[in-house]
């Protein structure tokens, strides 16, 4: 589609250039290939066609989010690590008891983290679209709302909101934000992770396939600088950001290539994350990125937001 036809997703700028074109290389859903072009704006990249109209198509059934498996040493150790931010984070809220949110939270598995380092958060809400999710959500003691976050009017106000890998798989995020502002308490902070396509790696396997485009289910990108911009015009405000390690993209983008010389085997019944390489490849990959973040840009960014 010519860039002359969309507008830039983030702040809806009509001026884009091509940056990539993907199909899917993880789940095979579709064949079709999108466009991700980036703003002259503000510098955001955006995917198109937007496929808001085909989410059932795809979020497969086998969807990483979506099934329960054993974690790998690696995920243990991002675990602890997101354990440690959500203590520092939670801290200095006041207050005998925090509420908190979290938006596309699933089973609600990031709040029990977070419950796990601070016994005050004791009401807690997760937004998911995934039906499946509510009865194991519940379970574990979480409010469970089946739907968008746009379509979602809280009771309450929340001390913490989780927006973990969220933003870039909606359609306006500028919307989503001003949603989350009203949802929060004036004193509360908002802790936000997505790809940061400012990055050695997406440089790297832009021509081929780079793993943080996640085709077709990532459809807006961000820099921190285009982030903050879009946080912005939301009327929230950037406590922090900082860039962390973007094993993941390093492997997707790996494996794509790989596979498409023939070296491995993936498929809609056998998808990238399920294949046995994925392990070592993420933890040689998150140790590069933890050993080259003090002078490079990593492929994934933490942001903490509160209220002005």
């Amino acid at each position: 589609m010519p860039s002359d036809t969309v507008a830039c997703l983030s702040c809806g700028y009509g001026d884009l250039d091509r940056w990539a074109s993907a199909t899917d290389r993880e789940y095979f859903t579709t064949t079709d290939r999108f466009s991700y072009l980036r703003c002259k704006h503000c510098h955001s990249i955006s995917i198109s066609p937007v496929p808001d109209d085909r989410l059932h198509e795809i979020y497969p059934a086998n969807y990483y989010s979506m099934v329960v498996h054993k974690l790998s040493a690696s995920e243990r150790l991002k675990l602890a690590l997101d354990r440690r931010l959500f203590r520092r984070i939670l801290r200095p809220l006041q207050g005998e008891v925090l509420a908190g949110l979290d938006i596309g939270g699933g089973t609600g598995w990031m709040l029990e983290q977070a419950r796990a380092v601070e016994p005050r958060l004791t009401s807690t809400v997760v937004v998911d679209l995934d039906p499946a999710a509510a009865a194991a959500c519940q379970a574990a003691g979480h409010t469970y709302f089946c739907g968008r976050i746009e379509d979602y009017e809280p009771d309450r106000q929340f001390d913490l909101i989780l927006m973990m890998n969220l933003i870039e798989h909606v359609r306006d995020p500028v919307q989503v934000f001003r949603k989350v502002a009203h949802c929060l308490k004036p004193n509360g902070r908002i802790l936000l992770k997505t790809p940061n396509y400012d990055s050695l790696d997406a440089r790297l396997f832009r021509g081929t396939y780079w793993g943080g485009l996640h085709c077709p289910r990532h459809w807006v990108l961000f820099t921190p600088e285009s982030l903050t911009e879009a946080v912005q015009r939301a009327g929230l405000r950037v406590v922090d950001i900082s860039l962390t390690q973007g094993a993941p993209f390093w492997v997707w983008s790996v494996a794509s290539m790989l596979a498409e010389r023939g070296l491995i085997k993936v498929s809609a019944d056998a998808p990238m994350y399920r294949h046995p390489l994925v392990p070592l490849l993420t933890a040689a990959f998150a140790a590069l990125d933890f050993a080259r973040r003090p002078f490079m840009r990593t492929s994934q960014m933490f942001a903490i937001l509160s209220r002005p």
